[in-house]
């Protein structure tokens, strides 16, 4: 699927691949279920985190702590594939970036019986790197 790209920096390229490249590593961190590494991807100061079963996180520390709790062990059965599918580019440094979130086995085979996730994430750059600032799951129900 082809990224639709908008906004105020015009979707410079390298931007764009770093913004697919930091929703790999969260795909990564989450699929190998690494906590420290998929917190090292969210911005130090006040970041916001909502699940996709509706809990609110604010704050790095409050995001690590559930973080580290929940994700060792989440992936015993099956993970998810993580695929950007539009970035808004709010201002060259900020930018809204949907994501299509697959349920699959850990064979990497779709599991059409699990809903899908439609993450949202608010990403900042700060010197030079993209971080999340802000994220909402949705999960999607087929039917």
């Amino acid at each position: 699927m082809d990224i639709q790209v908008f906004g105020a920096n015009g979707g410079q390229q390298a931007d764009v691949d770093a913004i697919v490249q930091l929703v790999a590593e969260v795909e990564r961190a989450q699929q190998n279920e690494l906590p420290t590494e998929f917190m090292s991807l969210f911005r130090k100061q006040d970041p916001v985190w909502t699940t996709a079963h509706g809990k609110r996180l604010s704050g790095w520390d409050n995001i690590s702590e559930f973080t580290h709790k929940v994700l060792p062990g989440a992936m015993r059965q099956s993970t998810a594939r993580y695929e950007v599918v539009r970035v808004l580019f709010v201002r060259p440094d900020v930018a809204v970036v949907n994501v299509h979130q697959r349920p699959v086995t850990l064979d990497g085979e779709p599991i059409d019986s699990q809903p899908e996730g439609r993450p949202l994430y608010v990403l900042s750059k700060e010197d030079g790197r993209w971080f999340i600032a802000a994220a909402q799951n949705t999960q999607v129900h087929a039917g």
